[in-house]
């Protein structure tokens, strides 16, 4: 029987050549090959409007009480030319899905039922570009610690004192940290924000009661009335027709959906707030989303702070053996309270917002007090397991009784805009999903989960030793030290292992196919040594730890796992100072602070004096020059290093493909890598050695996984061998890896000369229409100046080898053609491919360093003596 149904299990129609379904625990496309979806984050610059990064406090509070910031123009600019040569980029590296990020507070910043239409139309034109180049699209309604005003991002500033919060007392309570007034908004200093500090708000009064009252607010705040609703249906059912909103207008668009858009997450990371901890005294053992760094007060201390009153709490920090106590800190608001004052609603009607609070909501007063938990003047925890416990006497069960309501009834919402949705289901951070019925999966469901190299993401340093944290979490373990992994290929075993996990938790759902949604690694590794910052600035350009830690995260997704993933992220304003612009994060595989310089600089007797390198206030001399005079130690000084280059909007700036998907990238071969796009059977193994180029793919053939290529609008097959499937196994094979000396001398020469590659800017450029071999569409035309999307055989060198069938190689996509058994056992095919003439080596590759480096070394030398 054939794999994949004609008519959608959804809604009983037909399906179309681009279909996508999730059967047999992978993605399908309608010809019955199974698909690996593989892609990015487009963007993490999407969690603040544009110019508005979290470390700035200027306007910050503003923009938030006026409800006038827009976010417009995220991710993407779609004026000047530069989200072609975004996209081109994204695609280059043979990236196939975007995880597409929109917040809450973009939609609906205005005021609750107040929705930016200009955005949503924005939106609406990013969508269509991204499909010009083939993309498929899952939306990503974003959230972090709730909102940009609680310390993270997601909801509009209006929610706050909807729950009756003045987020303006944040800081002074530590309810949450906010970057942009680090360490206090009188002093603030938002660049020296510890690394991943704003997760400890997961800890924190603000987070805690924010999400206890979205996701549990009828069971454990039941006197929060607003608007005549309790404040979980108040704030649930804005979340929802705000999205309801973006849904429909995507709809009413008419060329997006299921071709382009194949579903919606579920709310990012969603959080327990409350809900369930035994004892509020103490902070919960099993609380997973806490991490122990700075201070660290319990719950009962957040409502004493919350309400203005000084607590000794304990302090942490974190070091390359995990959180250690670190003394105590005594905080005190000074009378400060996180509770918004009565004035600010006379009458109970909110003079901006409009809403009308019950009479039983007493502001200026903890709401966790108003419901009998803990007594205000004494400070005592009067009922230390109220959130234990439903009213019904039940012990609570998160993700049972909270989650999942809420998820079947965004799911349901988003079905009425896009019936033919995929459904990705994304529970809490390491929590299994919940069994979920098919009249809501309706046979088209992805589990969507998130995996992080915790320790490397916490100490920003690629270490010798690791930790099975997940299997500890599952109770794999009895104890601490069988779980410490030592040596790097213990390492990658257990990275890959916790993968294995992850993958196994979609069972629950039935059989479906599971998506990281986000992985990646932080690139400030070691005090941002590989931007120069520390040692004179010798390690500039050096990303090998970066390239080290974010193979092992992409070979756990390889291997039996064979997983589907979107990595975090790609942030089109990335800098070397503030990393993704939101607290201090800095995962972007790309960032314009490393493209290349344009200029090629000469040194000659006559520049002696500054070298034509440095700054205009530099020492002139002509044995003065040091490492510390021409590298940075802090980003106030980038400059001295190269001139800044703008990110580009034009193809012109780039010699050939080559140049142009390597340059601005970080850890480029860990990231970009081979993998099959669609495979005749399932893919049973996929391994890569980045150090050998050498990549291995083993597939399993079954009887009912003979692919139909009229399934995808194509002709019949014309080939002679009878048992021979009707389409192939496509495999992306990177430039990165495999480009062949052709391709490498036109980067390594530069292009002066018209060559197949160009030299155009996306207004005079040719353009290029490709099939998307996933779905049998075919991507609207887009700008191909360097040739990128070309079937040049030429442009990669390769040595391959078979155990059973023919192949042939269009650009960067390799066909492998082999028999599919008529009845019978499942066959094993495997495929090697390496590169002809050895692997790339550094010195051939776009080094950053070497720019820089041999360069001055060569034209210095003789002239002046490096200290």
């Amino acid at each position: 029987m054939p794999r994949v149904p004609s008519t959608s299990p959804a809604t009983g129609l037909p399906t179309a050549a681009h279909f996508i379904h999730t059967a047999d625990a992978h993605f399908v496309d309608n010809a019955g090959r199974s698909v690996i979806l593989r892609g990015i984050n487009l963007s993490g610059s999407n969690k603040a409007p544009d110019g508005a990064q979290s470390q700035v406090l200027e306007g910050f509070w503003e923009a938030g009480e006026t409800g006038e910031e827009s976010y417009v123009g995220r991710p993407l600019n779609l004026e000047d030319g530069s989200a072609d040569v975004h996209l081109s980029r994204i695609k280059g590296w043979g990236y196939n899905v975007l995880r597409y990020v929109v917040t809450w507070e973009a939609i609906e910043h205005a005021g609750p039922g107040k929705y930016d239409y200009e955005f949503i139309d924005y939106t609406i034109r990013v969508l269509r570009k991204c499909k010009e180049y083939g993309f498929r699209v899952y939306m990503d309604p974003h959230q972090d610690i709730w909102s940009r005003f609680s310390g993270g991002s997601g909801a509009p500033y209006w929610t706050l004192p909807a729950c009756g919060i003045n987020p303006r007392n944040f800081t002074a309570t530590q309810a949450a940290i906010l970057h942009s007034e680090y360490p206090t908004p009188s002093e603030a200093s938002p660049e020296d924000l510890p690394a991943m500090l704003w997760s400890t708000n997961y800890g924190r009064l603000a987070s805690q009661t924010l999400f206890t009252l979205f996701f549990a607010g009828r069971e454990f705040a039941p006197n929060c009335i607003i608007d005549g609703q309790n404040i979980q249906d108040y704030l649930q059912s804005h979340f929802i027709a705000a999205f309801a909103q973006l849904a429909d207008r995507i709809q009413d668009a008419g060329d997006l959906l299921d071709e382009c858009i194949i579903g919606w997450d579920s709310l990012n990371e969603p959080y327990e707030g409350f809900c369930g901890y035994p004892d509020l005294n103490a902070v919960p053992e099993k609380q997973t989303s806490t991490l122990k760094k700075g201070t660290f007060p319990t719950p009962a201390q957040s409502l004493r702070l919350g309400m203005g009153q000084a607590q000794t709490v304990d302090n942490w920090k974190f070091g390359s053996m995990g959180p250690k106590r670190d003394g105590a800190v005594t905080i005190d608001p000074m009378g400060r309270k996180m509770w918004m004052e009565p004035e600010e609603e006379p009458k109970g009607v909110h003079p901006k917002w409009g809403w009308r609070r019950d009479p039983r909501w007493r502001l200026g007063e903890c709401i966790w007090a108003q419901h009998g938990v803990w007594d205000i003047e004494s400070g005592a925890v009067l009922i230390p397991d109220y959130f234990r416990y439903r009213a019904d006497g039940q012990e609570v069960l998160f993700i049972d009784d909270f989650w999942r309501p809420h998820w079947q009834a965004f799911g349901m919402r988003m079905r009425q805009s896009h019936p033919e949705a995929i459904l990705f289901v994304a529970p809490p951070v390491f929590v299994p999903p919940p069994e979920i019925g098919e009249d809501y999966l309706k046979g088209r469901c992805c589990y969507s989960t998130h995996y992080y190299d915790g320790l490397t993401l916490v100490t920003r340093h690629w270490n010798w030793f690791n930790a099975d944290a997940l299997g500890l979490l599952r109770g794999k373990y009895s104890s601490t030290l069988p779980a410490v992994k030592i040596g790097e290929r213990a390492i990658r075993k257990s990275l890959q292992e916790q993968l294995g996990y992850l993958k196994d938790d979609a069972k629950i759902l039935g059989a479906y196919p599971t998506i990281i949604g986000e992985i990646g690694i932080p690139y400030d590794m070691d005090g941002k040594k590989a931007y120069g910052w520390t040692d004179g600035g010798k390690h500039k350009g050096d990303y090998s730890s970066q390239q080290k830690a974010f193979d092992a995260s992409m070979n756990a997704a390889d291997g039996p796992n064979a997983l589907n993933y979107t990595i975090w992220a790609y942030c089109t304003d990335n800098s070397h100072a503030w990393g993704d612009g939101w607290n201090m994060e800095d995962l972007s595989v790309w960032s314009p602070d490393d493209l290349r310089p344009t200029t090629r600089y000469r040194i000659h007797s006559s520049d002696k004096s500054t070298a034509g390198l440095l700054k205009s206030h530099t020492t002139s001399g002509s044995s003065n020059l040091s490492l510390s005079t021409i590298a940075p130690e802090n980003p106030t000084d980038d400059e001295t290093v190269v001139p800044k280059r703008s990110p580009s909007h034009a193809f012109s700036d780039w010699d050939s493909p080559f140049d142009f998907l390597t340059d601005g990238t970080r850890a480029v071969k860990a990231f970009c890598r081979p993998y099959p796009t669609a495979v005749v059977g399932i893919p049973a193994d996929i391994q890569f050695d980045i150090s050998k180029a050498q990549f291995k793919l083993t597939v399993r053939v079954r009887p009912e996984d003979a692919p139909k290529r009229e399934r995808l609008g194509l002709p019949p097959a014309t080939s002679p061998i009878f048992d021979e499937a009707e389409l192939p196994t496509e495999i992306y094979v990177p430039l990165v890896h495999y480009a062949s000396d052709k391709t490498l001398s036109q980067h390594q020469h530069g292009n002066t000369q018209a060559t197949s590659f160009g030299t155009h800017s996306v207004a005079d450029s040719h353009t290029s229409k490709s099939i998307d071999s996933l779905a049998g569409s075919t991507s609207t035309l887009h700008p191909d100046p360097l040739g990128l999307f070309s079937k040049d055989p030429d442009l990669l060198s390769l040595s391959v080898d078979v155990s059973e069938g023919r192949y042939t190689l269009e650009g960067q996509t390799l066909k492998w053609w082999y028999p599919v058994p008529s009845s019978g056992p499942a066959r094993e095919y495997t495929i090697t491919i390496r590169r002809s003439g050895g692997v790339i080596k550094t010195a051939d590759l776009p080094s950053r360093t070497r720019s820089l480096w041999a360069k001055v070394g060569s034209c210095l030398s003789g002239c002046c003596t490096i200290m």
